[in-house]
């Protein structure tokens, strides 16, 4: 993905620990309460989960480095050792919540009529939504980072990229004007995340019924668009 940050290889661009040494964690090790020493990966792999977490429920100003290494049970200096501090740790979570949401949304088209297409995609957004909360909230959640690094919006004109091949192609049989396919692509999708985000909150109708309805109203909106729309107000500018 283009937009795709250049985090996820730590400060030094390896996975482990830039001097080798770590706090161990204070996990549980039987009766005896024994400490298990984590891997510069498994460290890595804890904090980014800890830090995704936090994220989710604080935002991003209401998170802190102290916060998340004592979640962790380590030292804020092992939180700047792997990911330069908030910033670092934050724009690996943004990068990766970005990348699954548009793997599964374009691993979901697989094909077949235009309109099993578009429940294809609405259907791989909910299931975001639904088996990934944490992520979808901080992806939405307006940050400095997100702003300067890579935001919902930015996330959204990936996927539609996706699908405007398939919009321009549909455009063409249909004898309408395919330059037009990104702009509708565009729409359709932010419709789709819009009401996802309605529906994090609410949770319902069941996630089927929703996206029923999603194509329901995309779908016949495209059944019966105009070849050359025209406004039917006064104003026309």
């Amino acid at each position: 993905m283009s937009r795709r940050l250049q985090h996820d290889g730590g400060v030094n661009g390896t996975n482990g620990d830039s001097t080798g040494h770590r706090p161990p964690s204070r996990r549980s090790g039987g009766k005896g309460g024994g400490r298990v020493r984590m891997t510069g990966k498994q460290r890595r792999e804890q904090l980014l989960e800890i830090g995704r977490a936090v994220f989710a429920e604080r935002g991003y100003d209401g998170t802190s480095v102290e916060e998340i290494a004592e979640r962790a049970g380590v030292s804020k200096p092992v939180v700047y050792e792997h990911f330069g501090g908030k910033e670092g740790l934050y724009a690996v979570v943004v990068d990766r919540e970005m990348q699954l949401l548009l793997d599964m949304v374009t691993g979901a088209l697989t094909g077949g009529h235009s309109r099993e297409l578009l429940e294809q995609a609405a259907f791989a957004l909910m299931d975001y939504i639904d088996t990934s909360t944490d992520g979808f909230k901080i992806l939405v959640r307006d940050s400095p980072v997100a702003q300067s690094t890579g935001s919902f919006a930015s996330l959204i004109g990936d996927i539609a990229t996706q699908v405007e091949d398939i919009l321009g192609l549909e455009f063409k049989s249909r004898g309408f004007d395919a330059r037009l396919a990104p702009m509708y692509s565009q729409m359709l999708v932010g419709m789709v995340a819009l009401t996802g985000q309605w529906w994090l909150e609410v949770r319902k109708p069941a996630k089927a019924e929703v996206a029923a309805h999603l194509v329901n109203l995309a779908w016949h909106g495209l059944e019966g668009l105009e070849r050359h729309p025209k406004l039917v107000g006064e104003r026309k500018n």
